[in-house]
């Protein structure tokens, strides 16, 4: 038996009876994905703010009911998959609107189920769902079940699974290869894989050109005698245009013409999707918008170009918030932040930040670390890529290493020259009185310094990277005012990143970084632009500032050149869950060039617990290389990785 999906459908109709015959399979670009507000917060499972009932207050004739999902065969992975896509499972705590809500919710969730086997390449699975013993075809329309709890029994015969047999493609994609989309005969017949090559037909037309490429019919045949997917996709390619007039809704506060300007669409250009996820990816790094969609319209203008439309939906004006950061060696720190997202309506931003460190640290109210600022930028000063920054900030910080009181302003530029490359340039005059060591009665110091940094960023996820790498150069020429010394700055990082499986499940990752500081003695060079080695952003296991030289009380001293080295091996245990294994290495020296012989080595292990916001990381490491002084182990916590 052959079924056919039909052309321009968005089915596949694959079932071995007639009990089910029909599966939705929708696809949306990811430009026009949103997510809908919520008056509720949870995380971790637990409800931060909002109740359940609250939620159930507009079910009408409130009914609640019992689920059982059974998959025939015991393949847990595909009875996670499946509990995961049932909402009868999902939602089984919350009840439906009479026994009208348990008919419409058990329909549904058969196409659900059934889109979701169709994922996994089962085309010939039976999904039978009944109601109070009754089988789900079989109930009339307006079917009651009593007062519940109503017993819903799901059951699944998955079937075999499905590879690829014949692929073709027509129209103005013959002459590509099916292959490099991932369509191989023998390969993943799985609804995803055909979905996700259909899109990437469409944009490698789309990337010469081409806006109005699309799969204008397709023909999949699901052969259940030989358990083969045959797939034949028609395709447009459509002429090629440049970027038309760019259309912007939903502002409020926010200039329209400011936000296509950003958006940086230039009329008469070459279409390319790629710039349309850049424009996307631009505006969402305002800040200002909550959403935004970027696309083009459904023909060309008078002229052939390819008219652009913005959607966008603006946040709040104003926000606030607090944090709170904690290791077992640097102690508790709390900090507390107001904000205003669109001060003239040109995306301005202003912040005002607050912070106190070491709370467990010290007793001593004067011992603390206070840390204050105000901070200003405004987008797209020179070309829709850059960002004019400027900030006010005063410190006073108590580290190992030195007493520190300093107020420092500096003003600079940004831009972000592709999408790997950014660089920023500063200028920024920094007073400062500090105790050390080398200065035990304090020093006055006022420095002029022009911070210069370039970073390359190829990373595939910033928050949670699984390939790629980042390097970045830093250097800041900086002349003391007060004493006349003349120095130098300089330090390069690189971090890389490999997933060692398809799925992402092994990722390995490095770090490594050295610095220098050159033209000024040690005595010269104030205690807080000398480098330090040990901590959470460091070598974890070690004090903060707790390697490298030491003064003879056995407080760090500070040096002209560090060196530092990182390895994790992120393993995700669970969909939410990974586990890090990790070493650490660094050195300080007193002299320029970094002692590559004096590593001090710190190993452990993270948990991290992922989230769409990042990972939410707390490690634990021990010094291999302990000192008088060191702790025995150390504790982290934080969001994101350590690097």
């Amino acid at each position: 038996m052959q079924t056919r999906k039909p052309r321009k459908g968005g089915r596949i109709v694959a079932g071995r009876t007639a009990r089910f015959l029909l599966a939705a399979m929708l696809c949306q670009p990811a430009s026009l994905i949103s997510v809908p507000s919520a008056t509720a917060f949870e995380i971790f499972g637990f409800k931060l703010f909002g109740s359940s009932d609250d939620e159930n207050e507009d079910v009408v004739d409130p009914l609640n009911y019992t689920v059982t999902l059974t998959v025939e065969g015991g393949d847990e992975d595909l009875t996670e998959a499946l509990n995961n896509a049932s909402s009868l499972v999902q939602d089984v705590e919350r009840p439906v609107s009479g026994s009208l809500g348990v008919l419409a919710k058990a329909r549904s969730d058969r196409e659900r189920l059934v889109a979701a086997l169709y994922s996994r390449a089962r085309y010939d699975g039976v999904v039978d769902i009944t109601i109070a013993g009754r089988q789900l075809d079989d109930l009339p329309p307006d079917a009651e079940f009593g007062d519940g709890p109503v017993p819903v029994t799901v059951t699944i015969d998955p079937g075999a699974v499905f590879t690829l047999g014949t692929v073709t493609l027509r129209g103005d994609a013959a002459d590509l290869d099916p292959a490099e989309f991932g369509l191989v005969p023998g390969g993943d017949a799985s609804s995803d894989a055909v979905l996700k090559a259909e899109a990437e037909v469409v944009r490698r037309l789309q990337a010469e050109g081409r806006p109005l490429a699309e799969v204008t019919g397709s023909d999949i045949v699901a052969d259940h005698a030989t358990t083969t997917l045959n797939v034949t996709l028609d395709v447009e390619a459509g002429p090629v245009a440049g970027y038309g007039a760019t259309e912007v809704s939903g502002t409020d506060t926010m200039d329209p013409g400011f936000t296509g300007y950003v958006a940086g669409l230039r009329p008469g250009k070459t279409y390319s999707p790629q710039d349309m996820e850049d424009a996307r990816n631009r505006l969402l790094a305002l800040g200002v918008f909550s959403s935004v969609t970027v696309r083009h319209g459904d023909a060309l203008d008078a002229n052939g170009d390819i008219p652009i439309v913005v959607e966008v939906s603006e946040r709040k004006l104003r926000y606030y918030g607090v944090g709170a950061t904690v290791s077992s060696t640097e102690g508790l720190g709390l900090e507390g932040y107001w904000g205003h997202r669109n001060l003239f309506g040109h995306a301005e931003t202003l912040r005002v930040e607050g912070s106190v460190g070491r709370i467990s640290d010290t007793t001593e109210v004067d011992q603390l670390n206070y840390n204050a600022a105000i901070l200003f930028e405004k987008p797209g000063v020179i070309g829709p890529d850059s960002k004019f920054f400027a900030s006010v900030r005063t410190v006073f910080e108590h580290p190992d290493a030195y007493d520190r009181f300093s107020t420092e302003a500096r003003a600079g530029l940004s831009y972000q020259f592709t999408r790997e490359q950014s660089a920023s340039a500063e200028v920024s005059i920094d007073y400062e009185e500090i105790e050390d060591f080398y200065n035990p009665d304090g020093r006055e110091h006022l420095l002029l310094s022009t911070p210069l940094q370039y970073v390359y960023d190829s990373r595939d996820d910033k928050l949670d990277p699984k390939k790629g790498f980042r390097a970045l150069a830093f250097a800041e020429p900086t002349h003391d005012l007060k004493t006349g010394a003349t120095f130098i700055k300089v330090r390069g990082e690189l971090s890389a990143y490999q997933a060692l499986d398809q799925a992402g499940q092994f990722v390995l990752a490095g770090r490594v970084a050295a610095g220098s500081i050159f033209g000024a003695d040690i005595e010269d060079v104030p205690a807080d632009r000398r480098f330090y080695a040990g901590g959470g952003g460091s070598v974890r296991g070690y004090p903060y500032q707790g390697i490298g030289p030491k003064a003879p009380d056995g407080e760090p001293s500070g040096g002209l050149s560090v060196a530092e080295g990182s390895v994790e091996l992120r393993i995700k245990v669970r969909e939410n869950i990974a586990i890090v294994p990790f070493i650490d290495g660094g050195s300080v020296s007193v002299n320029e060039s970094p002692d590559f012989s004096k590593f001090a080595f710190g190993a452990g292990i993270g948990l991290r617990y992922l989230t769409p916001f990042g990972p939410l990381r707390l490690d634990v490491a021990v010094p291999l290389d302990r000192q008088e002084g060191d702790p025995s182990f150390a504790i982290y916590a934080g969001v994101g990785q350590a690097f």
